[in-house]
């Protein structure tokens, strides 16, 4: 009886032992799983924070972002050298006395002096060999130019060749593999479309090595300002935009909401010879008008403009009028025709009545010749002219012919 007392409480010893592991490994269970659980939330919450952050991020990108994204490594900020000539005359005590004037010729010569002058613009690589694109007023008459490009890296520049009176530079770097900016279609413009400038306003470019965006819209197309009074530069079929564009943005690209450069940012309009800030109204160079002066820039070297008409014109009077029984009373009469020159070429007949030119009205010859210098012809251009011969109107195509 007292060994099976003893076995009894053996036995119940054992099962409070069993029964004391089965509850410490289901603890353990328990808090392992507890401790998975909680990972995976983590993990989970994580997920979705980054989530949250990438759609925050992704909601933030627009159609300008993106243009900006695809053009601004092919745009770089320009530091340009030029040695500025000025002349000048000496006062001299005698004024201007022949015997000291014979005697001191030195006395009444005009002095040259030169001084070195710093300025700022900008520009946009056209080809991953090095091509740069720019405005003439900022590196056509450089005599050091220095280019920074988007991170830091600066070359020297040589200048391929420039046109003054289209305002436009072709600059070459020795480098290779550069990023270079989509060319757009300036013939297929819509006022009111976004476009963006960049460049490299005040020298802002070089604080953090990367372009100035400003954001605005095409406020109008084919504006033309004709042949500038006082650079001689002839701007037509300019784009206007309201996207800022100050002191540097000279020569830098106007891109549309594609990242494609549709025009070269020039000049800006103030208002006033006493204000020099923008005020909403600036302009850029059409990118198709630009393709074809770079093109015989790189071909040879300058813009082939050694062309001749080959006529000559009268205006209309009364007596001229009735003796050809005209029935206009405004126009130019040609007189004379130059033999192989462009008139000639064209067809043009003595007493022709020219009425309008390229669908401009023409009153008098003043008017036309004012026509032909605000347009920057070139060799191969062609000039549309409504005429009247023997009664009828007539339309003449003239392409200019290079002057033998």
């Amino acid at each position: 009886m007292g060994k099976f007392k003893i076995s009894s409480i053996l036995l119940t010893i054992f099962a409070v032992f069993l029964f004391a592991c089965q509850n410490n490994q289901q603890s353990q269970s328990i808090l392992s799983d507890s401790l998975l659980l909680q990972t995976v939330h983590a993990q989970s919450n994580t997920a979705n924070s980054q989530q949250v952050s990438h759609d925050i991020s992704t909601s933030r990108q627009n159609a300008i972002t993106l243009a900006v994204a695809k053009a601004s490594p092919a745009v770089v900020g320009i530091s340009v050298l030029e040695i500025r000539k000025y002349r000048y005359r000496q006062r001299n005590p005698f004024f201007d006395d022949p015997l000291w004037r014979q005697l001191f010729p030195e006395l009444y010569r005009d002095r040259i002096y030169e001084q070195p002058v710093q300025s700022l613009g900008s520009g946009f690589i056209i080809s991953s060999d090095g091509y740069i694109l720019t405005n003439d007023h900022v590196a056509g008459d450089g005599s050091e130019i220095l280019i920074t490009l988007p991170g830091g890296e600066q070359h020297k520049a040589e200048l391929v060749g420039t046109d003054h009176e289209s305002d436009i530079s072709l600059l070459k770097i020795d480098h290779i593999n550069l990023p270079t900016i989509k060319m757009g279609n300036s013939n297929e413009l819509i006022v009111g479309e976004w476009v963006i400038a960049l460049g490299n306003p005040f020298g802002l470019f070089e604080l953090s090595n990367q372009p100035t965006v400003t954001v605005g819209v095409i406020s109008a197309i084919n504006r033309d300002w004709g042949r500038m009074p006082e650079s001689g530069r002839v701007y037509m079929d300019m784009i206007q935009t309201d996207a800022a564009i100050n002191h540097g943005n000279s020569g830098g690209p106007l891109v549309n909401s594609l990242g494609e450069v549709i025009g070269m940012n020039t000049f800006i309009y103030t208002g006033s010879q006493y204000q020099e800030g923008f005020i909403g109204i600036g302009f850029a160079i059409p990118i198709n008008r630009i393709h074809k002066i770079v093109n015989d820039i790189k071909k040879k070297g300058q813009v082939n403009r050694n062309f001749e008409i080959g006529f000559r014109l009268q205006n209309l009077n009364q007596v001229l009028i009735r003796a050809l029984d005209l029935k206009v009373n405004q126009g130019v009469i040609v007189t004379q025709i130059d033999p192989g020159t462009s008139a000639d070429k064209a067809g043009f007949q003595l007493e022709d009545v020219i009425i309008s030119l390229n669908g401009k009205m023409v009153r008098n010859t003043d008017q036309i010749i004012n026509l032909l210098t605000d347009m920057d012809l070139q060799v191969g251009d062609i000039l549309n002219f409504n005429i009247i011969r023997n009664g009828k109107e007539m339309q003449i195509k003239m392409k200019l012919i290079e002057k033998r």
